[in-house]
């Protein structure tokens, strides 16, 4: 099922923001990880950007029936880097909740507008 236009635009400004805090969190694991001088800070700032690229991408299969599965996807994903940096729980709790909002009442609302959308053409149909 394809997303509603409304819907699809609650869901991009979600996953943009995610982007945002999920690269921001990649620096943050990377520094850390240097400043204890672990092997791998340079793969948690690889990791952590391409998260934040998916997200990206995710904004544009938003249009494919497919949007909304890599859209979850993307939440797992946020939720999994905790076990890189703890504190990315609450960043995934944050937009794993807007996430299941944006997707449950932009449905709604492109809903009610498809329906108002079907008035008017029932109505503007009988007076012509």
């Amino acid at each position: 099922m394809t997303l509603g236009i409304l819907t699809r635009r609650l869901c991009g400004a979600t996953l943009l923001a995610q982007a945002l805090s999920v690269f921001f969190g990649a620096l943050v694991a990377w520094r850390l990880a240097q400043a204890y001088n672990e092997e791998r800070a340079d793969l948690y700032l690889v990791g952590g950007v391409a998260l934040a690229l998916l997200c990206v991408v995710a904004v544009g299969a938003l249009r494919s029936r497919h949007g909304a599965a890599l859209g979850w996807a993307v939440q797992i994903l946020t939720l999994a880097s905790a076990l890189v940096l703890p504190a990315m729980v609450i960043v995934a709790g944050i937009f794993g909740t807007l996430w299941f909002l944006c997707l449950r009442h932009g449905r709604r609302m492109d809903t009610v507008n498809a329906e108002r959308e079907a008035q008017a053409r029932q109505l503007s149909e009988g007076e012509g």
